[in-house]
């Protein structure tokens, strides 16, 4: 599933901040635009305390022990996904996550492929 609006992503992101998404529904593609919310004016370090402390937030409000967030993940991610971004300058915020998702969307690959070809704005 790809997005099609910037609504869809704030909509993630806003959830995810407020602590409505479900905790089962806060997988890996909503980690990754989340990252990619948090990188958009920002340094991976910047990124990185704004992610920690929403994941923290998000572990403590429904009662998950703060030992699954781990620093380390959360800093190879963000170095991912700014990576790409790299190569996404001047792209809508809508086709920055598609690709993101689409080249790092499988946690348990670290292989990372070439973005698809952008759309026509």
């Amino acid at each position: 599933m790809t997005y099609e609006t910037e609504s869809e992503i704030a909509k993630v992101l806003q959830d995810f901040e407020s602590c409505t998404t479900d905790k089962g529904e806060f997988r890996h593609r909503e980690h990754l635009t989340v990252a990619v919310c948090y990188l958009q004016n920002s340094t991976v370090e910047v990124a990185a305390e704004k992610m920690r402390n929403a994941l923290l937030r998000f572990l403590d409000h429904h009662q998950v022990d703060r030992q699954k967030y781990s620093e380390t993940i959360t800093i190879f991610w963000l170095e991912s996904v700014a990576r790409e971004l790299t190569k996404l300058s001047g792209w809508s915020l809508v086709e920055q996550c598609n690709v993101v998702i689409d080249s790092l969307g499988d946690s348990n690959s670290l292989g990372v492929k070439e973005p698809r070809n952008r759309r026509n704005p």
